[in-house]
């Protein structure tokens, strides 16, 4: 037996569902188990941003900084 994995635009995901339905196909859910240790450092995170301690980078800064380091183009 194969499996796929497919994206499907919001807009088109009940058409899918319905047709997978009609042709008999299964859809297995994946169930995603977050550790504790990363709910526990995301908690963290939130809270140093709500109390504005958190040391924040934007985006375009980082991205840079990244690029460069790893040498990408």
């Amino acid at each position: 037996m194969k499996e796929i994995t497919l994206r499907i635009s919001d807009k088109k995901l009940s058409f899918f569902k319905e047709l997978v339905e009609q042709l008999g196909l299964e859809i297995v859910k994946e169930e995603v188990s977050v550790p504790k240790w990363q709910q526990e450092q995301v908690r963290e995170v939130k809270q140093e941003i709500q109390e504005g301690t958190a040391e924040l980078t934007e985006w375009k800064s980082l991205k840079k900084d990244l690029f460069e380091k790893y040498d990408v183009k």
